[in-house]
């Protein structure tokens, strides 16, 4: 069953209510707030602290059997929610597995034991030796009302490092690559692409295909504009850049489209990356512009550094981006003097890659710059929360939080991984609000949060 567009939008006017009207001004610490959800209690299991009233439950685990037969994949990062039949939430989860992994970080078994069940057309890269690409996504059927998990599929394979990505307002999830790896050695095929997954439980896995006009280089996520179909994507790179992908047809991304970057006017080829100090401060909208970009599927990854010259601007580690209201967040994990992270606000010009947008032009602002790590430590994935406040994933240094962000500016600990063992990610509600999904990515599980979440509002 396939997402209808309508039902989609339906659905994420739910859990997408923006910072409407919100100016940032905040650099140093502010105030936590805690009144609306209270301190983080500990974990008798010790894996995952939240605030009293609030509950967990592991839904997949890494190496458990799914529904097709195949094995769940380990490293669990990106993934959306969508509506599904009868009421149930479609889950698309991306596995940053590498080229390097072993057959265990797979879907296939410890001896790939089942890859001979799964149709070779099916699999974007099978390795040039024994040893296939062994990234991809999963899809999982979970029921709500029960908060039990009902199927699972394995629903792309063959790629590599599917880090993030983000849902289209069609119904699908686009699953982005955060590699350039070439084709040679245990290769087969070359890496750094978008692939696309429709929201469905018929005819997976997918054929992939590759998005290649949506750009070659270390894709981290993706948005989409729901009025124009704009695809915005972050690259996971120090000297990064921020990309738009204009479609040729809105809605069908493997029809081709443009691809450029964004600069600054007046400030062409600006550093936002804070690393000497304040060359943007928070809470100012700067106009923007985009430069296209040419050699889009750059054998050489140098897409940023001739963006960069031609005038786009440079920031620290793009990561996780999410579509509000009329507005788009992205985190650079190593932003700011501290280097413990940014969270950046665009808001998009209302004829977005279209005639009249020189003349009212989009904007960008440094939302928050915290420069202290026990307030926010290097942002990761995020959404938005079906109160409006920002969640956000953090990957510092092994003590990870979910963590809050008010349209006051306030910052607030959701959850604190209490394992201390690697990064949360993937956090995304259900269609109807009330259950939170995130994963612990190295322990390789994914978990359903459930609470009192209407005291946020």
């Amino acid at each position: 069953m396939t997402i209808s567009r309508r039902r989609f939008l339906g659905s994420a006017a739910a859990v997408s209510l923006g910072f409407s009207g919100f100016r940032s001004t905040m650099l140093g610490p502010s105030r936590n707030r805690r009144a609306d959800f209270g301190p983080l209690l500990p974990d008798p299991d010790n894996l995952l602290a939240l605030p009293e009233g609030f509950g967990y439950r592991i839904i997949s685990r890494h190496g458990d059997p799914m529904t097709d037969g195949f094995f769940v994949p380990a490293r669990p990062d990106g993934m959306a929610t969508f509506p599904g039949p009868g009421g149930r939430t479609l889950i698309v989860r991306n596995h940053e597995v590498d080229s390097s992994a072993d057959p265990t970080s797979g879907a296939f078994g410890p001896r790939l034991e089942l890859l001979d069940r799964l149709d070779r057309e099916r699999l974007y890269d099978p390795g040039s030796g024994d040893l296939p690409a062994l990234g991809g996504t999963t899809t999982l059927v979970f029921d709500t009302a029960t908060q039990t998990l009902e199927e699972s599929h394995l629903s792309l394979a063959g790629t590599l490092r599917n880090c993030a990505g983000g849902p289209t307002p069609w119904g699908s999830w686009i699953t982005c690559e955060e590699t350039v790896a070439r084709s040679g050695g245990a290769l087969a095929r070359d890496h750094g692409f978008c692939f696309e997954v429709p929201a469905a439980i018929t005819g997976l896995p997918v054929r992939p295909v590759p998005l290649t006009a949506m750009g070659r280089f270390n894709h981290e996520a993706v948005a989409v504009h729901p009025a124009s179909g704009v695809v915005y994507e972050t690259e996971d790179d120090s000297t990064g850049l921020l990309y738009r992908f204009i479609p040729n047809v809105p809605g069908q991304l493997a029809r081709g489209g443009r691809l450029q970057a964004l600069a600054v006017r007046d400030q062409l080829s600006l550093d936002t990356r804070n690393f000497a100090g304040r060359a943007v401060e928070p809470g100012v909208p700067m106009q923007v512009g985009w430069i296209d970009v040419e050699d889009v599927e750059a054998p050489d990854d140098d897409l940023r550094q001739r963006g960069f010259a031609a005038g786009a601007a440079r920031f620290a580690r793009g990561e996780g981006i999410w579509h509000g209201r009329d507005e788009v967040f992205f985190a650079c994990t190593n932003g700011g003097e501290a280097r413990k992270g940014q969270v950046w606000r665009y808001r998009p010009s209302a004829h977005e890659g279209q005639p009249g947008e020189e003349v009212g032009p989009g904007t960008l602002e440094l939302f928050i710059e915290p420069n202290d790590g026990t307030l926010v430590e290097n942002a990761d994935n995020l959404t938005v929360a079906p109160w409006g406040d920002l969640v956000v994933c953090e990957d510092g240094s092994g003590d990870d939080h979910l963590v809050g962000v008010t349209p006051a500016g306030e910052i607030y600990k959701l959850a604190h991984n209490m394992n201390g063992n690697g990064e949360l990610a993937g956090v995304c509600f259900s269609p109807d609000g009330g259950t939170l999904f995130v994963n612990m990515q190295i322990e390789g599980l994914t978990l359903a949060i459930t609470g009192p979440w209407g005291r946020g509002a």
